[in-house]
């Protein structure tokens, strides 16, 4: 962003004697550079509280100018989000194991096991794998039954490697007695359990085990009807990401963001209710499967994902500018 399109249709308006409406649609959403922010432009639409505020402090756009609208996101997640409605109604929850049953296919779909949608970006980045290990042994310690699909973008070895991994072999490995790696593990929960005030599976390990499957997919197409399938998104900080989710009350895990620029959007989703952040993969995956054993807690971060989303936020942006433009189109007819 830079003020060079402003500043020459500034410039070009002077000229022509006739006012050429200018609007900034901001595509950050907790956090933002200031050459985002200007006084001189008819409308501001920003995503959320935080950056009305900023262009107050930094750009002194005035408030009529400003319009708080959420983050312009793709039309098929108003589609989803349409259909689903509260996720957490028996209309939702039906609707949510229709499409779980469409995206997954017959032969891995499972009407008694969660869904959990692992992800880090179109590259399939972030330290994916490790999240993935922690967030198996985790639920299958605590006997979530869940299937974890995992979006590898373009990471086709890590996609080959989830469907080669020893799954069975991780588990023996997370609860053997012995050995320097499962005692750093311990000492690694206790200090996790200091910190968080949770249990540790590994501690609280249920007779039956949990029911836990892996997915690798490749880069997803239909990214919001794997929303709307999922109970939880795993996930880095992007300000697109997190709006999607929201839009069809997804909760999230945040599990990285990029320093300045993402980081505002970690603060907008703990403000908002409607998810946790943590680097550390072990309470990541205490996190979520915690999450999944609290139906009480799952709705709750679902109902402020509702409040915090909208769908319809591009189609919103658009009909406004179009307004504004056509008015401005009959005033300079008479100039």
């Amino acid at each position: 962003m830079n003020f060079t399109p402003l500043k020459e249709t500034i410039r070009i308006s002077k000229h022509q004697g006739k006012h050429i409406p200018v609007f900034t649609v901001v595509t950050d959403l907790g956090s933002a550079h200031r050459m985002w922010f200007s006084k001189h432009v008819d409308k501001l639409y920003v995503a959320s509280e935080r950056l009305r505020v900023t262009a107050r402090k930094q750009g002194r756009t005035p408030d009529e100018n400003i319009v708080l609208t959420g983050l312009p996101i793709r039309h098929d997640f108003a589609v989803q989000a349409d259909k689903l409605g509260d996720r957490t109604s028996e209309t939702g929850k039906q609707y949510q194991h229709q499409i779980r049953q469409q995206v997954l296919g017959d032969d891995v779909y499972d009407p008694s096991k969660k869904m959990v949608l692992i992800m880090g970006g179109g590259e399939g980045v972030g330290g994916l794998s490790e999240i993935v290990d922690q967030m198996y042994i985790d639920l299958v310690n605590r006997g979530v039954d869940a299937t974890i699909c995992v979006v590898c973008g373009r990471n086709e070895k890590l996609k080959t490697d989830l469907e080669a991994r020893d799954w069975d072999a991780i588990i023996r490995e997370a609860n053997e007695d012995g050995g320097e790696q499962s005692a750093g593990r311990r000492r690694r929960r206790r200090r996790n359990r200091r910190r968080t005030n949770k249990t540790s599976p590994l501690v609280a390990a249920v007779a039956t085990p949990g029911n836990v499957n892996v997915v690798g997919l490749g880069f997803v197409t239909n990214m919001a009807e794997y929303m709307a399938a999922s109970d939880v998104l795993v996930t880095k900080a992007g300000p697109g990401t997190i709006a999607e989710a929201a839009s069809v009350g997804l909760p999230v895990m945040l599990t990285s963001f990029l320093p300045e620029q993402e980081a505002g959007n970690v603060d907008v989703v703990l403000e908002s209710g409607y998810g946790a952040f943590d680097k550390n993969p072990e309470v990541i995956g205490e996190t979520v499967s915690g999450w999944l054993l609290d139906e009480s807690k799952l709705a709750e971060l679902s109902k402020a994902a509702s409040r915090a989303g909208n769908p319809n936020a591009a189609k919103e942006i658009a009909d406004d500018i179009g307004k504004h433009t056509q008015n401005w189109i009959k005033l300079n007819e008479g100039v």
